[in-house]
């Protein structure tokens, strides 16, 4: 299973984020893309390459013409759910800016869609975590992993003066991540931004075992000397498909099950695994659903308490069990000059399955039904297969 891991040894940010996945191979034509397929005119995307303590990082800087100081999360969070992005993307995306709205919310004692976003709120937050979300589906992985995160230290100037590192909102975003204390960094190493991105993207620590396959780096705006400001990715093939995985169980006989899909949506958002519901017949005869989670050990309190939010339930079951899955990779497959990506499961016989989204907008490209798209894709890529064994 190929996977990407997060090495924030020098902090997090968006813009830090885009420059790693484009020093990855992510197309720097897809970022310039990016602001024009939101609706956000008039911005300009410029990626250099740059050093940080010797080592060579892409920069990427937006040039955003005047805006309004901020907006208020609720806005942000409609503007992310009419993008022309996958459902995967989006529900991330969406759940990084509510992850935003409840932390300030927290420290200014208001609602989180009412929240004025000033660090945050600005149109390069919609580019960093959009573009960081959908860049890592670009990248073609699997899981996202992460390392302790450095947080800097000493104090950070804000719309609200100078607050120490880390930053109020940023602690809050950050609860439940493994610290790393120490380190080189004065000032603010970790943003609101990265921190929501840590938070929608990783499955928490990376396996004990794994294959080196690439890696990038992501510049910062600063040029220290003594450390090099910039995120690594490292890209990985997983060498255990084995793993501890928390399952959640609930019963539910007293809410609609119109809610049932968002409630999947945010657990899903939250790093769920899986997410199934079916119905059950309860006490009095009442009848009700079951809602059961898998989810990694690591966000097993995150999709909890997810569980608790979007649902009426009042107590859940949690188990752990181990898991076993299929090797696994991802592979392109283009169908009329349409990119379909296509998960390949090796298991002594090779099996393909196209991803659902992509074969979605491939037939409302191409003017044919889903099902017909999606055998094509599974022929071509099953060709494709065949010939590498050749």
């Amino acid at each position: 299973m190929r996977i990407a891991i997060l090495d924030p040894a020098a902090g997090i940010s968006g813009d830090m984020t885009l420059g790693a996945l484009l020093s990855l191979g992510v197309p720097v034509s897809w970022l310039e893309e990016l602001p024009k397929r939101l609706g956000l005119d008039g911005v300009a995307v410029t990626v250099r390459d740059v050093r940080r303590a010797g080592i060579m990082c892409k920069q990427v800087e937006f040039a955003i013409p005047d805006q309004p100081h901020g907006r208020h999360v609720g806005a942000l969070v409609r503007l992310v759910e009419h993008a022309p992005v996958s459902d995967w993307v989006k529900q991330r995306a969406v759940r990084a800016f509510q992850l935003v709205g409840e932390a300030e919310g927290r420290v200014h004692a208001m609602a989180p869609e009412k929240v004025h976003l000033h660090e945050v709120g600005a149109v390069d937050a919609v580019l960093d975590i959009v573009g960081g979300i959908e860049g890592f589906e670009k990248l073609g992985v699997e899981a996202v992993y992460h390392l302790p995160v450095a947080v800097g230290q000493g104090w950070v100037e804000t719309a609200h003066g100078q607050l120490p590192v880390p930053a109020p909102a940023t602690a809050i975003l950050l609860e439940g991540l493994e610290i790393a204390a120490d380190g080189p960094v004065i000032g603010e190493a970790t943003t609101p931004t990265g921190a929501a991105l840590l938070r929608v993207l990783s499955s928490g620590a990376p396996p004990e075992r794994w294959r080196m396959v690439g890696s990038g780096w992501g510049a910062g705006q600063r040029d220290p000397k003594a450390y090099p400001n910039a995120l690594r990715i490292l890209v990985a093939e997983s060498a255990s498909e084995a793993g501890r995985v928390v399952l959640l169980a609930t019963d539910v006989d007293d809410m609609s099950p119109e809610y049932v899909e968002p409630l999947r949506q945010a657990l899903v958002a939250a790093g769920a695994l899986d997410v199934q519901t079916w119905p059950v017949q309860m006490k009095k005869g009442r009848q009700g659903f079951r809602v059961e989670v898998m989810a990694p050990e690591s966000l097993a309190e995150a999709v909890t308490a997810e569980l608790f939010r979007h649902s009426t339930t009042a107590g859940v079951r949690r188990w752990v069990a181990e898991r076993a899955t299929l090797p696994r990779h991802q592979l392109t497959v283009r169908l009329d000059g349409v990119a379909v990506r296509v998960k390949v499961l090796d298991g002594g016989s090779v099996r393909v399955k196209p991803e659902y989204d992509d074969v979605l907008a491939a037939a409302q490209a191409l003017g044919r039904p889903p099902l017909e798209v999606a055998r094509a894709v599974e022929r071509d890529a099953e060709t494709m297969i065949a010939k590498t064994k050749e």
